[in-house]
């Protein structure tokens, strides 16, 4: 077995599992969860790099030749200094692959005004990742970003649908478009925000394209496979899923629920 190894912080990193395996059913899927040390948003940036390098190296030790970050804070703290810095010492055959880029590579495509804004936790947006990865590729490209640090709770504590959400998503909106009125394109720069979309969509004005980043992370792995074969033929094909957490099994099980919709089994493990 080499499954594709998909990490995140917390739950958030499900919504990318849900679009890489809708497009890309065939392969094997494992998915770590570091729900015992989420968030990672508020945390620094050598904390964040060292809970994910110890993931990632969790994946490697269990058969994974690729690891998707799939967690905006870990793909925005960690991601270069595992590609740069770590991947050369463990294994230069092994990739890790993040969640910023693919969705900085789309966006030209996606925005007419060239105004596009950034909803995101607080420690993607003080990393700046979204704006270095945009401009790198469209330098005429504005991006102006807001933290949303009370929205993965309301997710995460099955709040998403309660009227008491409508306060916090209506106010973060309000706040990114008084910034930039000519913005014609948000990115939803967390992978629990896609839960929220029903609110969200309510409280933008019509015209302004919504972009969660699940579709588009499962199409830039399916180019990257034909670009890579060779790392493609080394990812096993079963159709199989496997799930760990660094939290209570129940717990993980009662919230992967919400974002999943069906029953999955988990194991517990330890980073270290």
């Amino acid at each position: 077995m080499s499954p594709i190894g998909i990490f995140d912080s917390g739950y958030g990193g499900l919504t990318i599992l849900h679009g890489v395996r809708h497009l890309l059913p065939e392969y094997d899927y494992l998915y770590l969860g570091d729900n015992a040390r989420a968030p990672y948003g508020p945390r620094s940036f050598d904390v964040v790099y060292e809970f994910t390098r110890q993931a990632v190296i969790k994946l490697f030790d269990m058969g994974c030749q690729l690891v998707i970050l799939g967690c905006n804070t870990a793909s925005a703290k960690a991601l270069r200094t595992i590609q740069q810095v770590d991947l050369p010492k463990i294994d230069p055959e092994r990739r890790v692959l993040g969640i910023i880029r693919p969705t900085a590579e789309v966006i030209g495509q996606l925005t007419k005004s060239r105004h596009v804004g950034v909803l995101a936790t607080e420690g993607t947006i003080k990393s700046e990742s979204y704006n270095l990865e945009i401009q790198k590729l469209y330098p005429d490209i504005v991006v102006s970003g807001v933290a949303c640090p009370f929205w993965v709770p309301l997710v995460e504590y099955n709040e998403a649908d309660s009227p008491g959400a409508d306060y916090f998503v209506k106010k973060r909106i309000d706040q990114l478009m008084r910034l930039d009125p000519n913005i014609d394109a948000i990115i939803l720069g967390c992978t629990h925000y896609p839960l929220l979309m029903p609110k969200i969509v309510k409280y933008v004005e019509p015209g302004i394209r919504i972009i969660p980043q699940g579709e588009y992370v499962a199409e830039s792995l399916k180019n990257y496979f034909l670009r890579h074969p060779e790392m493609e033929q080394k990812c096993s094909k079963g159709g199989n899923v496997e799930y760990l957490t660094t939290e209570n099994p129940d717990k993980f099980r009662e919230s992967a629920q919400i974002f999943l919709h069906e029953h999955v089994d988990v194991k517990n493990i330890t980073l270290a």
